[in-house]
């Protein structure tokens, strides 16, 4: 386990190096922030009231502002590049000879990136727009403890997600494109751009029992209290099962891929 706290720490010092590159994050973080609390605004002023279906405007605003840093501490299009970076260089073949696991490299890889981004990007998004706009507090203390095992969850999950879309261009031979797909089904169905409960149905039922709710719709819900004790249990149980599945998944894909590079390599 030493191996991979070191590439955890290696890739959090590395990003060190581009420290003009923090500021340009935060200023599109702080954009990205605006642009969501400004849409919201805009469509609770358009119905004339600060509430609707049940759900206030200054919910809403807290809900873009911690979908955004849910979602902004992970970056699955560096995993699934980082992936087919390797693939394109040949360096993936290298991990053949190593006594070590190549998913937990990357995911040591992208805890420490985690780490720099939640530091430098994350929280003094979430601080600034939350000074400017005001945010509320977790509903309860229970709601905010389940927020922060939810968190890691989600980012467990976004992992394995974007390390199952990554392993896939072992067979397509490119990672293009893959993050573009990735992307889209998480802006639609996480809960990033609307939450589920503004979702008509029957496509809102569908939604929430896909994986890609757990990455933001459930721990913002579990944040503002939307969810009864019951079913904070429940979903926190469902979600670990995605994982499973996901890193399931991952596993049995890489050692299909693995076994590909060794025939092909002779």
């Amino acid at each position: 386990m030493s191996a991979y706290f070191a590439f955890a720490r290696s890739s959090f010092h590395s990003q060190l190096a581009y420290r003009n590159e923090v500021w340009a994050n935060i200023f599109g973080k702080l954009v990205q922030v605006f642009a969501r609390v400004a849409i919201w605004q805009a469509a609770y002023a358009g119905i004339g009231g600060i509430v609707a279906d049940g759900v206030s405007l200054q919910q809403m605003v807290t809900y873009a502002l911690l979908g955004g840093a849910v979602m902004g501490a992970t970056r699955p299009e560096r995993i699934i590049g980082e992936i087919g970076r390797s693939l394109k260089t040949g360096d993936i073949a290298v991990w053949l000879l190593k006594p070590l696991s190549y998913p937990l490299y990357l995911f040591a890889n992208e805890c420490g990136s985690f780490g720099y981004r939640l530091m430098t990007q994350v929280i003094p998004t979430i601080a600034f727009t939350a000074l400017f706009y005001g945010m509320l507090p977790p509903a309860t203390l229970f709601d905010g403890l389940m927020f922060i095992a939810f968190w890691a969850l989600s980012f467990t999950l976004l992992f394995l997600m974007s390390a199952l879309f990554g392993i896939i261009a072992f067979w397509l031979m490119t990672s293009f494109s893959l993050d573009w797909i990735l992307g889209a089904l998480l802006q639609l169905f996480s809960g990033l751009l609307i939450p589920f409960w503004f979702f008509p149905e029957p496509l809102a039922t569908i939604a929430r029992h896909l994986p890609f709710a757990w990455v933001v719709y459930y721990p913002n819900a579990v944040y503002l209290g939307r969810l009864s004790t019951a079913d904070v249990w429940l979903h926190l149980g469902l979600g670990l099962a995605w994982a499973a599945l996901f890193l399931a998944g991952v596993l049995l894909l890489w050692r299909c891929a693995s076994t590909r590079i060794t025939v092909q390599g002779g």
